[in-house]
């Protein structure tokens, strides 16, 4: 399994039999729209975890151009229906057998709305798993209880996980889901994008070196392979 950061809590993830686009925030996000294209992004899947522009910008554009399925909540998957998108819609709980693996979507504490002001449903994550490999894709959550109800049903080989701090859990708590969802191999994201949600790398790193994980920080076109 191949993951590409895109820049803030965007990524690609290439898979044997798919490629998956999640929370596609890349030509308005000025940190990524001189490194990443849109138009050569090609993702068969887009994942969207809950209905904030910061998650959502590219999604129609990068959807129709790939006739990329997007997977999400009934609300999100329907408001992309009725624009002819495909869609699969999943709730909170729910898991579902796709052509790559499986995928299920799990609690996240956060809000959702589009950037009219329309309702997106409730905000969740995804545990992806695949042939070999399983990684927990958090999206914008606090830290939660209920994380630790996922290594009941998953062995994690990754968790990306939102460090920003303000909108989303910080380092310190990011430290804390880590234990609950049993995972020591952590790749942040939703950090650094803006004011609010800078960080100071080493001392991230270091936290999570201090409590005996591994925490990436990667560059914005960088990969990891697990």
């Amino acid at each position: 399994m191949k993951i590409t950061f895109l820049g803030h809590a965007s990524l690609l993830i290439e898979v044997e039999k798919a490629t998956i686009l999640v929370d596609p925030f890349i030509s308005g996000n000025e940190k990524a729209s001189g490194k990443i294209d849109i138009k050569g992004l090609n993702p068969d899947y887009i994942l969207v975890t809950h209905a904030h522009q910061d998650h959502i910008l590219d999604v129609e554009a990068i959807a129709k151009a790939a006739g990329a399925i997007v997977v999400s909540n009934f609300e999100i998957a329907t408001h992309y229906e009725a624009k002819g998108i495909k869609a699969h819609p999943m709730n909170h709980g729910g898991q579902w057998q796709f052509d790559f693996g499986t995928l299920k979507y799990v609690h996240a504490i956060h809000t959702s709305s589009f950037p009219d002001g329309s309702y997106g449903g409730q905000p969740g994550g995804f545990i992806l798993t695949t042939q070999d490999k399983t990684i927990y894709i958090a999206g914008d959550t606090a830290l939660t209880m209920d994380m630790k109800l996922i290594p009941l049903s998953a062995d994690l080989d990754l968790a990306v996980l939102p460090i920003g701090d303000n909108f989303t859990m910080g380092i310190n708590d990011a430290v804390l889901a880590a234990d609950f969802i049993g995972c020591d191999n952590i790749l942040g994201y939703h950090y650094d994008t803006f004011g609010y949600i800078e960080i100071d790398h080493a001392a991230a790193i270091n936290a999570f070196e201090k409590a005996g994980k591994k925490l990436h920080l990667l560059d914005i076109g960088a990969t990891l392979t697990i």
